[in-house]
């Protein structure tokens, strides 16, 4: 057999695999070969083969090339946490492909802001039948360049079947993203180790456990139900390790929590109401409405049992999805993202190889496509229901919404035509599907209602970016209201009124015309300088990650920047800004601010945040790792150039320095001292203020002594929290209890004002809190004069620090400070704006 040259199937340096920041990779878990930092934004076949798997987050692909070796092809680090978004797929699996045939297209600037590392392993993870004998690397390539050649070892290696009883253990899988790379990988080295051929068994699929593609083609997710099966003479011992390091988690674990397989979660279940004219239910998006019921029924669609035939049901089953996949790739040109998120995932349904497969099979054994199609769903329904995870059982909706949109292309008929909606219409259903809403006249619609459903659907997605006030789970007291009823659908409160009465229609109208009018209040008085009722002059500033929202900021009467995110510029690139290209930007900023302050923080990445071409040694908690001036101080060159390139700025003084992550004076100092030698390099003379960022407990704790050496601090809110009450920001499952108002964040604030007070520094906010208007009372209280938050957020805030008075606020924070939960301070607060106490 004559060796396989591979050839690059992307743009971008090639590195040695020992370089990859992850131990899977680097230590060759999932088999030898290299990796590539991307420059470009597209995969490709690196032979031609066929395409053995197609990860469902989109972010990896396994071939197999003619001669049989399987290549594993992944693109960035942590990407499966993306769950697709960012991936486009261009082939599917057990598709033919040539060399230099597009895979993947993705978006690398979104990658480069939200994943650890863009480097791209490429592995050959049947290495027992293939050795690498020459490779590429340590310098740029393109697509197609010489990448390495593989040799065949013999015959590929099968694992051998020993005659015995099987044993089986079954469990739910704690891994947060599943059975992805990592893990996969893990899995496999751990099962080479027994003699006994061990298999993972999920939805009806079975993979062998010693392969880490077949375990990753399964497509597991956290909470799914698996079984782990063994046959052999160690096949207990073998079953036992395998369970016992899933059930691990493997640094990925997350709490799984089995609940009824219902729409919604028990916990957020509607309550029942008192007043038979007022029904509850579970808010999917905010906001109020009133408008008239316009009730929303969908017809079953008939299928006969009885085919003409396989070849030709699959001939029209085929036809019909192409019919459907056009339209969705038509309609998924355009809209918000949300729009072409759901789009997409229905796309990935209708590519599905098992559903294809199952459907199939019934039309060989004579079912026509509809009874086929519709079977092979009800498969793929019913494992989502016994699942007991809410979230996945409301992807139900969605495969009801592809089952009938097929089986009407299967009739002939076009499309489901949309209801005409009157004005003001508040759309009343069992249950919504997305195709549904999508094909709706936004202009005629107020809000939705639905007797089921789940607060994360792809409804609920849908109707958050229309800006459509959404109530579902309410029951089916909804299915009772007649068309045209007045109706008032308060989604906040969780609440739909029926035939509401005249006081209640007037303090709804009220409740709507006032936040209509505070809104635009708020952007007329938008340039006018914020001073709180009392005479108290407090700065509302702009958070900034590009040009566009300096211009932004400044169109939104922003008083300056109170941090500017230079990771803009050093995230989506193979190599670091020069000085030249970072002191253009800067000036450019500042002339958007027109003389205002402009606080630049430096080079902030690590943790969830990684450059290509800086690849941070494998850690096995990042957030506690190498991060911002740590990262500064490791790589004083790319901090050296930074101050350099804000010194250059002109007017001298505009620009403040601000240092991320600061722990102690030793780094503050370290950063002073490059700073100082930076000026006298360049002869500046005029002072430049150097200010530290507050997002760790030791600096909170050691105000004190930093505000001697600092010139001012700014809160980080979003990291101090998480660094606070020891919760993960990027864990998904712990976001609802991840809240700044926590008093135990609240009182690192305080000390955080209180030190800098003694030193006469002055403390800002600039994470997420300042933009948060039930906290805005309880900051200004502790002492903070200036806050910095999203241009939009501008307005509204300077609106609301004109209304309080100081001394009201410092008491509102002091009772705040003594609260004994998250909850209780934002009670205290939310009466506090409700009924002026604040002012």
């Amino acid at each position: 057999m004559s060796n396989l040259v591979l050839v690059a199937p992307m743009a971008g340096w090639l590195t040695p695999l020992d370089e990859a920041p992850d131990a899977v990779f680097a230590e060759r878990m999932l088999g030898d070969g290299l990796a590539i930092d991307p420059t470009g934004s597209t995969l490709h076949a690196p032979c031609d083969g066929t395409v053995i798997a197609v990860h469902r987050a989109r972010h990896a692909v396994t071939l197999r090339a003619d001669n049989g070796a399987e290549l594993l092809m992944h693109i960035g680090l942590d990407s499966v946490a993306q769950d697709g978004a960012g991936f486009e797929v261009h082939v599917r699996d057990g598709q033919p492909v040539k060399a230099g045939e597009l895979l993947v297209s993705f978006d690398i600037d979104f990658l480069a802001r939200n994943i650890r590392s863009l480097l791209t392993p490429v592995v050959v993870t049947n290495a027992d039948a293939f050795s690498i004998i020459r490779r590429d690397q340590d310098h740029e390539a393109a697509v197609g360049d010489f990448l390495m050649e593989l040799k065949s070892l013999g015959e590929i290696s099968q694992v051998a079947v020993t005659p015995s009883a099987s044993v089986e253990r079954r469990l739910l899988v704690p891994m947060l993203h599943g059975v992805h790379a990592r893990p996969a990988g893990r899995i496999a080295q751990l099962a080479r180790t027994f003699a006994a051929e061990t298999a993972l068994v999920a939805f009806d699929r079975r993979a062998n456990a010693r392969s880490p593609i077949a375990l990753m083609s399964l497509g597991v997710r956290h909470g799914d139900d698996i079984v782990i099966v063994a046959t052999g003479a160690d096949a207990e011992a073998a079953v036992d390790a395998i369970v016992d390091l899933i059930a691990s988690g493997m640094g990925e674990g997350a709490p799984v929590v089995a609940v009824p397989a219902a729409d919604v979660a028990e916990d957020d279940a509607a309550t029942p109401s008192a007043d038979p004219t007022v029904l509850k239910g579970v808010r999917a998006a905010p906001g109020i409405a009133i408008g008239q019921a316009v009730r929303l029924t969908t017809s079953e669609i008939k299928v006969t049992e009885a085919g003409a035939g396989g070849a030709v049901e699959s001939a029209a089953l085929r036809k019909a999805i192409a019919t459907v996949k056009a339209r969705i790739e038509a309609a998924a040109e355009s809209g918000p993202a949300e729009r072409r998120g759901v789009l997409g995932a229905h796309l990935a349904f209708l590519d599905d190889p098992e559903l294809l497969a199952a459907a199939q099979d019934a039309m060989m054994d004579g079912k026509s496509a509809g009874f086929a199609w519709r079977r092979a769903l009800a498969t793929y329904v019913d494992l989502l229901r016994r699942l007991g995870d809410a979230r996945l059982a409301e992807r139900i909706d969605d495969l009801a919404d592809l089952e009938r949109q097929v089986l009407l292309a299967l009739s002939g008929d076009e499309a489901e035509a949309a209801p005409a909606l009157p004005q003001g219409a508040i759309l009343l259903a069992d249950e919504l599907l997305p195709s549904q809403l999508m094909a709706l006249d936004a202009s005629r619609l107020r809000g939705i209602c639905t007797a089921r459903g789940g607060p994360t659907s792809h409804v609920a997605i849908l109707a958050a970016a229309m800006n459509l006030p959404a109530l579902v789970a309410v029951g089916p007291g909804v299915l009772r209201i007649a068309d045209g009823a007045g109706l008032i659908l308060d989604a906040d409160a969780g609440t739909l009124r029926v035939a509401p009465d005249a006081a209640a229609l007037e303090a709804a109208q009220l409740q709507l015309a006032d936040r209509g009018q505070r809104r635009q209040a708020a952007r007329a008085n938008a340039h006018v300088d914020c001073v709180s009722a009392d005479g108290v002059r407090i700065e509302v500033m702009a958070n900034l990650s590009s040009v566009a929202d300096a211009t932004a900021a400044a169109e939104q009467g922003a008083e300056g920047c109170g941090l500017m995110r230079t990771e803009f510029l050093f995230l989506d690139r193979a190599s670091p800004p020069s000085e030249d290209e970072q002191a253009h930007q800067y000036q450019v900023m500042a002339q958007a601010l027109n003389g205002r302050p402009l606080v630049i923080r430096t080079l902030d990445i690590g943790g969830d945040k990684a450059a290509p071409y800086l690849p941070i040694p494998a850690e096995e908690n990042p957030a506690l790792g190498l991060r911002g001036v740590r990262v500064s101080l490791w790589r004083p060159h790319l901090l050296r150039a930074q101050l350099r390139a804000v010194l250059r700025v002109a007017p001298v003084g505009q620009c403040r320095i601000m240092v991320p992550m600061i722990t102690g004076l030793d780094e503050l100092r370290a950063v002073r001292a490059m700073l100082d030698d930076a000026r006298a390099e360049l002869g500046v003379t005029a002072p430049v203020e150097l200010g530290v960022m507050i997002e760790t407990p030791a600096a909170a704790a050691t105000a004190d002594l930093l505000a001697a050496e600092a010139d001012f601090f700014s809160i980080g809110s979003n990291d101090l929290t998480q660094y606070v009450l020891a919760m993960d920001r990027g864990n998904h499952e712990l976001a609802g209890r991840l809240d700044a108002l926590h008093p135990a964040v609240l009182r690192m604030m305080a000390q955080t004002v209180e030190g800098g007070a003694r030193h006469g520094r002055q403390t800002g906010v600039c994470g997420g809190l300042a933009a948060d208007l039930a906290a805005v009372p309880i900051l200004l209280g502790l002492g903070v004069t200036r806050l910095s938050a999203p241009p939009s957020a501008v307005p509204e805030i300077k609106a609301l620090v004109r209304t309080l008075s100081l001394p009201a606020c410092r008491a509102l924070a002091q009772r705040a400070l003594q609260a004994e939960s998250t909850d209780a301070v934002r009670a205290l607060t939310a009466q506090a704006l409700q009924t002026g106490a604040a002012a």
